[in-house]
């Protein structure tokens, strides 16, 4: 029996405006909860629900982590890329 292989993460992009964001991150906290919900978004791209709006581009989604009080919003493109446009604390 062939041996069993996980799903591959998906590759992270970050927009302009969300890497001027992490540019200005200076906290431990704020990088270890971003990375959290990035690791989560990566395994699995479709958990952040959609965001209503213009259909002609690719679905803007939010994927919000309740436990490190943050929101990340993000498209994905047709090769699977998450592209994260901004980075939110709530």
């Amino acid at each position: 029996m062939a041996p069993q292989h996980s799903r591959r993460r998906a590759r992270i992009a970050f927009s302009d405006s969300a890497a001027k964001q992490l540019e200005n991150i200076n906290s431990e906290a704020e990088i270890h909860a971003l990375d959290r919900a990035l690791v989560v978004i990566s395994v699995d791209p479709d958990i952040g629900d959609p965001i209503p709006g213009d259909t002609t581009g690719p679905m803007l989604r939010q994927y919000a982590d309740e436990l490190e009080a943050v929101r990340v919003l993000y498209f994905v493109t047709a090769l699977r890329t998450v592209v994260v446009v901004a980075y939110i604390e709530v």
